[in-house]
């Protein structure tokens, strides 16, 4: 996925900051080395040079040397300060978007990413243009998550009752990992989405298909929010279980609940689990793992059950 010529620490950056963050990185890397090798170096030849060779061999005396004492203190200092200056300098140069930056809603939730863009279009997957900033605003449902793309250097935390940012300009067209980098949780290591970076031809051309349409039929729009909102990631259509119970032949059939009851999976039911979903859980499955889904409009909610009706 995306470009595989990194190095042993990185992969190959594919936005415009990668190059600077990655000169720093390796500055602060061969520095520490450099100066753990002189530091080992010199204990070993100490303790080599003034090793007590017998035992009427006394240590002699040595005389400081003030020219020493001031380097070590002097060069470190000119070595932080160089660090701080060019890490804040790209630190201030993150922060702050360009006024002609493309915005995207994203909003995290345990385990997964939502997206959603100016023209209504909404995916789990990130899509942005190639050679354009791109300004991700973020918030999350629950719990601290983290947004980092690797690739393209940048790295935010994503808080639950509050926004935060991050920008950045793809320079290549590709497939690139995005990763949850902050535990939220035990399905914390599959909070993985992809960046696809597209020509702005071709992210037009995306942007005009992923839009809703008013027109499109209840369960073909469900079907697309089904994956757009991640519930794959924890309710399968097959069967299979997961970290949620199977959408598959749920439609009509009885759920026992913790509580003990038992009910009948109705349209009530299946909107209640999307907009109440610790309202009744199913036995045998966490509960408080899935987050509302409230924010989602009438139709889109409709949309919904109409398609989990249809998974037969």
């Amino acid at each position: 996925m995306g470009n595989s010529n990194g190095t042993v620490w990185l992969p190959e950056g594919a936005s415009t900051v990668a190059s600077e963050i990655d000169w720093l990185f390796y500055f602060v890397t061969w520095t520490s080395l450099a100066i753990m090798l002189l530091v080992v170096g010199g204990l070993i030849y100490l303790a080599y040079t003034y090793r007590r060779r017998s035992a009427d061999d006394a240590p002699q005396p040595i005389k400081e040397s003030k020219l020493l004492e001031i380097s070590w203190v002097v060069i470190p200092t000119i070595l932080v300060l160089l660090v701080f200056t060019w890490g804040f300098q790209g630190y201030l140069k993150l922060t702050v978007a360009p006024p002609n930056a493309y915005e995207i809603q994203a909003t995290a939730f345990s385990w997964g990413w939502s997206f959603d863009y100016p023209n209504g279009a909404s995916s789990n997957n990130l899509h942005v243009p190639v050679d354009r900033p791109v300004k991700v605003n973020m918030s999350s449902e629950d719990v601290l998550h983290s947004l980092f793309i690797p690739a393209f250097r940048v790295k935010q935390d994503v808080l639950p009752d509050r926004y935060s940012s991050v920008w950045f300009e793809a320079t290549r067209e590709g497939e690139y990992h995005l990763f949850c980098s902050e535990y939220c949780g035990t399905q914390h290591a599959e909070m993985i989405a992809t960046v696809h970076v597209h020509s702005q031809t071709d992210f037009n051309e995306w942007l005009a298909d992923a839009a809703m349409d008013e027109d499109i039929p209840l369960p073909e729009l469900g079907e697309r929010l089904f994956g757009q909102q991640g519930c794959q990631q924890c309710h399968s259509i097959d069967g299979t279980s997961g970290i949620g119970p199977t959408m598959q032949g749920l439609y009509m059939n009885d759920r026992l609940l913790q509580s003990g009851e038992t009910v009948t999976a109705d349209e009530n039911y299946l909107r209640q689990m999307i907009i109440e979903p610790t309202a009744q859980v199913v036995e045998g499955y966490p509960a408080g793992v899935m987050p509302s889904y409230a924010r989602l409009s009438e139709r889109e909610i409709n949309a919904l059950v109409a398609y989990i009706k249809e998974l037969e």
